[in-house]
């Protein structure tokens, strides 16, 4: 593991001194962490559901900076909970994904944390909205705070799916190219919803070049008032992190950069050429966007756009490229298309 690789780990929520004590201890005795974390107050969808301990879990949190050295995360969604926060020397906060889906409330929370030195962690929002995330870290960015860092914890599905969120890695990706400065770390915890997927995902992020992992461990996940399916014990941690591959970067390879980089050069000149005749396909879908329209002719025609599926499947090699990603692509073509097309045919000029 690289030495910069964080790992954030610790309970869901604090549950009472003994759970967070206990859990503590054990993590320090079978890992190095970076951060010990866990929720004081919890943000249900049911009033009914256990929704934190409060903040009197704040004076064991610090116990827990005091007694294993260990810099303690909680999260803070409100200028109330970074009051508390900081009262009791807190190291870091995490910026839940429902809260950074409210500018109001990440403003109201970056004005109280502006002039201290405590380390911010912005998840990402439940819906999958690069702007929305983008927004929250760029107000911590203008009240000059330093120590920001992104989590990536999947965003909601929308159907049922195997594990609790989709990972939509092309969105931190995006990310990381608007912020090249800021390190994603990667919560598999949120992600999976189950412990039995952790390792696919926290691999899956190592080999995406993330900074580090946050993953929820408890010292008797059975007992968490929370979140226990997804939850790790301390050893089940310890040897996640000793199964996963952490690959290099390849800079320490000369031979390599070489053979890299002269692939990469041919897939720039292939890209460019890609650019070139899509921009010639569109001139001629142009074309027939006029010649439709000085016949008066509607712009769908369907016999035509069944033709061109059935046509470039049957024409793709599958050991190339699979059919269900080039279906894709053509349905974006097609779309454009048909956009453009829209355009002419409604055009009064």
């Amino acid at each position: 593991m690289h030495k910069d690789f964080i790992i954030i780990a610790g309970p869901c929520s604090v549950e009472n001194e003994e759970q967070v004590l206990k859990t503590a201890s054990a993590l320090k005795k079978s890992i190095k962490i970076d951060f010990f974390r866990a929720g004081i107050w919890k943000p249900r969808t049911h009033p009914c559901e256990f929704e934190g301990i409060g903040h009197k879990g704040l004076e064991w949190l610090k116990n827990v900076q005091i007694d294993f050295n260990i810099p303690v995360i909680t999260e803070a969604g409100s200028s109330f909970h970074v009051e508390k926060i900081l009262l009791y020397d807190i190291k870091a906060v995490w910026i839940g994904a429902r809260t950074v889906a409210n500018p109001f409330s990440v403003q109201e929370i970056v004005d109280s944390i502006k002039g201290n030195n405590i380390s911010v962690f912005v998840k990402n929002p439940i819906y999958p909205d690069i702007e929305l995330w983008s927004g929250a870290i760029e107000r911590f960015l203008n009240a000059g705070i330093k120590n920001i860092y992104a989590i990536h914890r999947g965003f909601y599905p929308f159907q049922k799916i195997n594990m609790r969120n989709v990972p939509r890695w092309e969105i931190p990706i995006e990310l990381a190219r608007r912020f090249p400065d800021i390190k994603i770390i990667c919560d598999p915890s949120h992600i999976s919803g189950k412990k039995e997927y952790i390792k696919e995902i926290s691999q899956k992020a190592i080999d995406l070049n993330m900074s580090g992992l946050m993953i929820e461990a408890h010292y008797n996940p059975e007992l968490a008032l929370s979140d226990k399916e997804q939850q790790l014990t301390p050893d089940e941690l310890k040897q996640l992190i000793q199964d996963l591959n952490f690959r290099k970067t390849g800079k320490e390879n000369p031979d390599f950069l070489v053979s890299l980089e002269n692939l990469r050069e041919k897939i720039d000149v292939l890209d460019f050429q890609m650019i070139d005749m899509m921009e010639h396909r569109f001139k001629l879908v142009d074309e027939i966007g006029k010649l439709k329209k000085e016949n008066n002719v509607i712009i769908l025609q369907l016999e035509r756009w069944k033709k061109i599926i059935e046509s470039r499947l049957k024409y793709a090699n599958q050991d190339h490229i699979s059919k269900e990603f080039l279906l894709k692509i053509l349905q974006m073509i097609h779309k454009e298309s048909i956009q453009r097309q829209n355009n002419i045919m409604n055009n009064t000029d």
